[in-house]
């Protein structure tokens, strides 16, 4: 027996002095021995089941943690993978960016060349004009002189006539 159903039975003590038969003592004693017997076979069963709980709640919890670190893991492999990506991202974008204003330098040199050339040919187109002028000057001189002589000679063929 238990020492707290002893005490509270008063132990064997308890039983002697039952003023009842020797049978119906031993059978209740008998009862209480296997509700003893139960009952710590209850509390083993029930500590082993808290064992067996506790155990499988360190594992779970051990689980977690393989869970939460291997998602942490993915995690910043994702955010790295997203980083390089936006990193490639960007060094192509200022490739690209390079790559266009250098396209545009060398069409503001074309453009600059192409000014030049069409001031040259606009300086060129002026002298040209001023040469035809001055030529035609002189064209018209030459005919005026060839007429002033034409009309001399024939003033002077009617004068002398």
């Amino acid at each position: 027996m238990s020492d707290e159903h002893s005490d509270a039975l008063g132990g064997d003590e308890a039983a002697a002095n039952v003023p009842s038969g020797g049978a119906q003592t031993t059978g209740a004693a008998a009862r209480i021995g296997e509700a003893e017997r139960t009952l710590a076979a209850a509390a083993e069963a029930a500590a082993a089941a808290e064992k067996r709980a506790e155990a499988e709640i360190r594992a779970l919890e051990a689980d977690l943690e393989r869970y939460r670190a291997a998602e942490d893991r993915d995690r910043k492999a994702l955010e790295l993978q997203h980083e390089e990506e936006l990193q490639r991202e960007r060094e192509a974008k200022e490739r690209a960016i390079a790559a266009a204003e250098e396209r545009l330098s060398e069409i503001e040199a074309q453009t600059d060349a192409a000014e030049e050339r069409i001031v040259a040919a606009e300086r060129r187109a002026e002298e040209a004009e001023k040469a035809v002028a001055a030529e035609s000057a002189r064209a018209r001189e030459g005919a005026a002189a060839w007429l002033r002589e034409r009309i001399d000679q024939v003033r002077r063929g009617d004068g002398e006539r």
